[in-house]
């Protein structure tokens, strides 16, 4: 499902090369039928100001919007199980579901980064991806409420996404307002220490047919940590490249 490859590009850091592939990207965007216009056209948007600007102040936005704390985190598990145990075991799973596809990542990537997880169900059945969506439906939707409390054009990506799990997105993004309302996101440190205490939440269990009816989830802001980025072009050739 190329559109999943497009929308893991663009959660992606933004880079000069991924810049430059903005006519294969926006191509890519037109022919996907598995979204709605309306959705197509949000991700022409994100595309249009990332290519709209100068690639150092979309790192820097990139930067300060997912990577300050864990309330935008782009880490799976750090939405579900934070630092617990649990969340080893968790990564041991992916990693193993990866192995068994035959999905190869570098040594430094993290399992649950989400333009991996992406990437990784592009090259999956149809079925298969839209089911891997619908597992983590309840985090997406979080996301993209969040981000459109922010006015960010990177909620299109979220929204796109649930709409490919088979989920209605103004409706399971409806279902988390009233936690989105009582958030506080605050990214001192007295905040981090605070969200740093809180009681994690369970995952899934393995419902996917549930996912779409979102699930509650705690979210702790993390410290600035390096997120693995993972290049792939549109020839579907790996090529796994890292920030400096």
């Amino acid at each position: 499902m190329q559109i999943l490859k497009v929308i893991s590009l663009l959660l992606d850091y933004p880079t000069a090369e991924l810049l430059a592939a903005e006519d294969e990207l926006r191509a890519a965007i037109a022919a996907a039928r598995e979204i709605s216009p309306e959705q197509r056209q949000a991700l022409t948007g994100l595309l249009d100001q990332l290519a709209g600007s100068d690639v150092l102040d979309v790192q820097e936005h990139y930067t300060e919007l997912f990577e300050r704390g864990r309330y935008l985190s782009l880490l799976l598990f750090e939405h579900v199980h934070g630092e617990s145990r649990d969340r080893g075991q968790a990564m041991v799973d992916l990693m193993a579901q990866y192995d068994a596809a035959g999905f190869a990542i570098g040594v430094r990537e993290l399992p649950d980064y989400i333009p991996l997880y992406l990437e990784y169900l592009a090259t999956r059945e149809s079925i298969e991806a839209r089911e891997g969506l619908a597992d983590v439906a309840h985090l997406l939707a979080l996301l993209a409420s969040r981000l459109t409390e922010r006015s960010s054009d990177y909620a299109a990506c979220f929204t796109a996404l649930l709409q490919i799990a088979g989920c209605e997105p103004s409706r399971v993004m409806e279902d988390v307002r009233a936690q989105i309302a009582a958030e506080q996101p605050d990214n001192s440190l007295e905040a981090l220490d605070k969200e740093w205490e809180e009681e994690q939440v369970t995952f899934l269990n393995g419902d996917s047919t549930a996912a779409c009816g979102t699930r509650p989830a705690n979210v702790r802001a993390r410290e600035d940590v390096a997120v693995p980025v993972h290049w792939v072009d549109f020839n579907d050739n790996a090529q796994p490249a890292r920030r400096a």
